[in-house]
């Protein structure tokens, strides 16, 4: 057990590193001046963030007033888009709530009222931002296209994954960089990298869980699989299994060496990209974070230290790279 000192440490330099935490998570003062209903659904957003992507919430801290509203409406969306498979008790009912989404962003866009808190605060960030409704879209689109897979239906390439994960991750990035007014063909770029390397080590992330489920299907390529001696034939139909600890993990090094290689572009960028930009890439942080902690346990995604903290290091580290990065003008 830590020492009490170290927790009055944390709690001491947590406040010092965001003063007005407490303000901005429960007051709803993310903006001033609008209804009350309007500023419950913001609140709502924060507070979905925080409790189901607490390394982003983190991100969103660090960027200025006149992004960071547009960004916690449209992280609380992924995070209600990226739970449905997930809470539901069925499949079925998981595809239902995403074609829900998909149906909503249409009515948010033709200017109807949805009794949905996420939904209220993205009508009101679209509406002041202007931002794609395509891109708005891609996201629900990419996993009600994943949620449709059969079980046999393993993605074949690696690539396939990058795509998946350019049009759920790093299609964010774009929203949020288009709700900061922020054009630029560089810091694009540098956030197509990102959210690649981002989505890649979130679908490494989510194995064990996936396993836990018995799930017949995980986010292994079968071209890596195969390479490892992973994917297996039955009935007919291939599998991967994840019998082998080690035959998994040389995967798993694999997959993260694909994302490790965005990152390093995206962060070769940096000299191109605006300054106003660089706060919106600190996700790019939060994914250098685990593929270190990944390397740390020798890319055992099954290892408990990736659980521990944030993304497997003490929340005061986490705070602390995010403050340094982003105090530099670093990504």
């Amino acid at each position: 057990m830590e020492p009490k000192w170290i927790f009055l440490l944390y709690g001491f330099l947590n406040n010092l590193l965001y003063p007005d935490i407490k303000k901005r998570n429960h007051s709803g003062d993310l903006m001033n001046g609008a209804s009350s209903s309007l500023r419950t659904a913001f609140s709502y957003c924060v507070q979905q963030v925080r409790n189901y992507d607490y390394h982003h919430y983190l991100c969103l801290l660090e960027l200025p007033p006149n992004i960071r509203k547009a960004a916690f409406a449209l992280r609380a969306f992924n995070v209600e888009t990226a739970r449905a498979m997930d809470v539901a008790s069925d499949p079925r009912i998981g595809l239902m709530r995403l074609l829900w989404w998909q149906e909503a962003i249409d009515k948010i866009y033709a200017n109807k009222v949805i009794e949905h808190p996420a939904a209220q605060a993205l009508s009101s960030v679209i509406s002041e931002n202007r931002i794609s409704k395509g891109w708005l879209k891609r996201p629900v689109e990419a996993r009600i296209n994943d949620a449709r897979r059969e079980v046999t239906d393993i993605p074949e390439t690696i690539e396939e994954l990058e795509k998946y994960a350019e049009d759920t991750v790093s299609t964010l990035l774009y929203m949020t960089l288009q709700a900061g007014g922020i054009r630029s063909t560089a810091a694009d770029h540098a956030a197509s990298h990102a959210g690649k390397a981002s989505g890649l080590l979130l679908l490494l992330r989510s194995l064990p869980y996936h396993a836990s489920r018995n799930r017949h299907f995980c986010y292994i390529p079968t071209e890596v699989a195969a390479k490892h001696g992973l994917l297996v034939k039955e009935g007919g139909r291939f599998e991967i299994r994840l019998d082998s600890r080690e035959s998994l993990c040389n995967a798993v090094f694999d997959m993260a060496s694909v994302a490790n290689v965005h990152l390093q572009k995206a962060r070769s960028l940096a000299g191109t990209v605006p300054t106003e930009a660089r706060s919106v890439l600190l996700p790019a942080v939060s994914a250098q974070v685990f593929l270190d902690t990944l390397s740390r346990v020798h890319f055992d995604v099954f290892d408990p230290r990736l659980a521990r903290g944030v993304l497997g290091i003490s929340p005061l580290s986490y705070q602390l790279k995010l403050k340094w990065s982003s105090w530099r003008g670093k990504y």
